[in-house]
């Protein structure tokens, strides 16, 4: 049965996490690892995985999601095919359902690991 995605997001490439995500995080929080988005990036931390959606013409304006791991039901990965750009990431939580394409430049095995660590030890 296909779901329709509330929300899609892609990763692009791992990058160094930004320093001024600290901002964001809680104490006791901590950043694992980032990746750009088309207009930002996503941070993987050890509670939740935000997303950070720079937005209209200059890019000034952000728009910030939080995906606490608790939220997150189940989810897929599926690697890229033969005639496939991206492999995706499909993850059903308490919010709805949200698709993320991995590019070629990330390793989605490490993207699938991240969300099992954070899942399954989320709690």
């Amino acid at each position: 049965m296909e779901t329709a995605a509330i929300t899609s997001w892609t990763f692009v490439s791992e990058v160094p996490i930004p320093p001024d995500v600290t901002e964001l995080l809680v104490e006791g929080e901590t950043a694992w690892a980032a990746f750009t988005t088309f207009r930002d990036s996503a941070i993987f931390t050890s509670r939740r995985l935000i997303v950070r959606d720079a937005q209209g013409i200059t890019g000034k304006k952000v728009e910030v999601y939080s995906l606490p791991y608790s939220a997150i039901n189940m989810w897929s990965s599926e690697n890229a095919g033969t005639l496939d750009l991206n492999a995706e990431i499909s993850l059903w939580t308490r919010a709805g359902f949200i698709k993320i394409k991995i590019g070629k430049g990330v390793d989605i095995r490490r993207i699938d690991k991240l969300i099992a660590h954070s899942v399954l030890h989320a709690g």
